[in-house]
């Protein structure tokens, strides 16, 4: 038998009329259903599906509209999420209306829900802590199934975050912009302000999608400009789990009036600044923030170099190590409770030049202004800041290098080095911030500074020969320089060897007339230096000449009296003696009287024409033995100081 012939055979016959009238009516019911069912029907279905999966009440106030395909289209208005029950306020999300696509196939077939975009108009979004620190965006089980949302585009939208245990708040207008490419994901415009750590700010820009906050482990980007009173930031970059601030990677560019405004902000104590800006990067390790590889200006100082913050501590801990190529030496101001220059193109803001111009009219000179001691005592720091140009007219600073070290109200600089005249001044400072009267200790040399160029701005010394060198040990109580020196105790003292120094300097130190005027009219030359010393005796802020005397071989000058620190008077008597002849020279003492703001130096008139009538037991000036070490005698053999010249 043939295969054909096995072969069973199909035959397809024509539905009957009676068949074909019921499939009819069919087809017709169910369009009939989709077109004419009444989706507000569903609407309290709905919200107790959403209520038994998370928890929270859910309200659909307005109308329910469904277009059915392949990709379901379901539009509602006048939405309502219920707030975790411990807020105070009922709702957590509203919006005026809701359109989302969701793909069919996938949540029958594959558990999963597909939603490829969500529109939403006047969205408002309330994210708060609660007591124990937990979010109120936590809740519900999560479900078995997977929830993928790809596009979220933001009409109006508002979202306000609130953690009072931070007292922080943060109210954001939040709006939808189109991407440069129809496949990107729609970024958010941003605008906004609140608190930070109880801080008012503004700040405006851009953000990704507010969906991608759900997903804590993948980075969030932003690019955002705030402002804080007088401190700007613009932090571009992304953020890990922003709410939390796990962790982060941003550029960040810090500006403002002064660096001490960050204290109230970030917890990190500063002296007071000039103007500043400053951009590094901005990351986080732990409990540490870091500031890395930034570069700005400080008032007219370039600075740069890395920063880092440790929370979690007692109290907060800096380090830094920071370098300037150039640094304005008035910057520094603020470590001693002064004001940076304000005349001219130099930079400062409007408080600082109030308080110089109220300096400048103050008759005294040393800073009173008292150190915050509740600064000194909220955070360690061990800070390094190397300077390896200083910009100081008038003085003859040329780089620093300082090492300065906190704990617990408790300040060292170790070292506070200075490189000046082709010399240097080493300093070790201890400040102890830990009771209610700071206690200050300083133990400064000087070694090798050239007499030539300590004075760039007085002509007679440029052409100076000679080292100086010299010890400070000093003590004092007080919460301001001028309370520190005012009550010092401790010793002074200066001291030189050889050397050469103008010839008409020395003449008219003298008061001799007739010398003085021939080398006006003529030229100056230059005269040895055998030595000269200076030896203070300090107690309570009043210095006591202990030795004093300069000896050329034109003239020897000794000296006593007092400086007094605390009245910022000056009281010395020097008396010349010339060692050449001159019928009119006056042999007088010399008075350095007045203040430090306003000295003088003037003849005692009262005293001429008696040049014997002082018999000074000088036989051979010789510096005391504490300042044999700090003489710097230079080449040759010993000075002999004084002489025969010193009857």
């Amino acid at each position: 038998m043939s295969q054909a012939k096995l072969r069973p055979r199909f035959t397809l016959r024509p539905l009957s009329r009676t068949t074909s009238i019921v499939l009819g009516i069919v087809v017709a019911v169910i369009v009939a259903f989709v077109l004419l069912f009444e989706w507000n029907w569903l609407r309290r279905p709905v919200e107790y599906v959403v209520k038994a999966q998370t928890g929270r009440t859910f309200h659909i106030g307005g109308n329910l509209d469904v277009d059915l395909g392949r990709t379901t289209t379901i539009r509602a208005d006048a939405l309502e999420f219920g707030n975790a029950p411990w807020s105070k306020v009922a709702t957590m999300a509203s919006a005026d209306r809701a359109e989302l696509r969701v793909e069919v196939f996938p949540f029958f077939f594959k558990r999963e829900t597909r939603i490829p975009e969500i529109r939403l108009d006047k969205p408002r979004l309330r994210l708060e802590t609660g007591p124990d620190g937990v979010g109120n965006w936590v809740f519900g089980d999560g479900g078995d199934g997977k929830l993928l949302l790809r596009r979220l585009w933001i009409e109006d939208g508002r979202l306000l975050y609130l953690d009072p245990r931070r007292k922080t708040d943060i109210d954001l207008q939040l709006d939808s912009a189109t991407p440069a490419r129809a496949t990107d994901t729609p970024v958010v415009d941003v605008k906004g302000k609140g608190r930070w750590a109880g801080n008012a700010f503004t700040l405006a820009g851009q953000a990704e999608t507010p969906l991608a906050l759900r997903d804590t482990e993948r980075p969030y980007r932003i690019d955002v400009r705030a402002t804080a009173g007088r401190t700007r930031a613009h932090a571009r970059g992304t953020l890990l789990d922003p709410f939390r601030l796990r962790d982060f990677d941003l550029r960040l560019m810090l500006a403002g009036q002064d660096l001490e405004d960050l204290f109230p902000l970030i917890g990190v104590a500063t002296p007071s600044t000039p103007p500043y800006k400053l951009d590094g990067r901005f990351s986080r390790d732990g409990a540490t923030w870091h500031y890395n590889d930034f570069t700005g200006v400080v008032g007219d100082s370039d600075l740069g170099g890395s920063a880092s913050v440790t929370m979690g501590r007692a109290r907060p801990l800096l380090k830094a190590n920071l370098v300037s190529k150039r640094l304005d030496l008035d910057d520094l101001s603020g470590f001693i409770g002064a004001p940076p220059e304000t005349g001219g193109k130099e930079a400062s803001n409007p408080e600082q030049k109030a308080e110089s111009a109220q300096l400048a009219a103050d008759a005294r000179l040393l800073p009173d202004t008292p150190y915050d001691l509740t600064k000194l005592r909220a955070m360690d720091a061990d800070v390094r800041l190397k300077a390896q140009r200083i910009n100081a007219p008038g003085l003859p600073i040329e780089d620093m290098d300082a090492h300065l070290l906190l704990d617990a109200g408790l300040l060292r600089l170790e070292p506070l080095n200075f490189g000046v005249a082709d010399g240097d001044i080493r300093s070790t400072i201890q400040m102890d911030a830990r009771e209610d009267t700071i206690r200050t200790r300083a133990r400064i040399t000087a070694r090798r500074l050239d007499l030539g160029k300590l004075f760039p701005n007085v002509a007679l010394t440029r052409d100076a020969v000679g080292r100086v060198g010299g010890d400070i040990t000093i003590t004092g109580t007080g919460n301001s320089i001028a309370g520190i020196l005012g009550s010092a105790d401790g010793d002074i003292a200066l001291g030189m060897g050889q050397g050469r120094i103008s010839n008409l300097l020395m003449e008219l130190a003298g008061l001799d007339i007739a010398e003085a005027l021939k080398f006006l009219v003529t030229k100056d030359r230059t005269v040895p230096i055998r030595c000269a010393f200076g030896d203070f005796a300090v107690k309570d802020g009043m210095m006591q000449a202990r030795a004093l005397a300069f000896d050329s071989s034109d003239t020897l000058i000794v000296g006593k009296g007092t400086i007094n620190l605390k009245d910022e008077a000056l009281d010395l008597e020097l008396r010349p003696r010339p060692k050449d002849r001159s019928i009119l020279a006056l042999r007088s003492p010399l008075v350095v009287g007045g203040t430090f703001k306003d000295p003088s130096f003037r003849p005692d008139f009262k005293r001429l024409g008696l040049r014997g009538a002082t018999a000074l037991a000088l036989g051979s000036i010789a510096p005391p033995a504490a300042l044999l070490a700090t003489i710097e005698v230079g080449p040759g053999e010993d000075s002999n100081c004084g002489g025969q010249y010193a009857k």
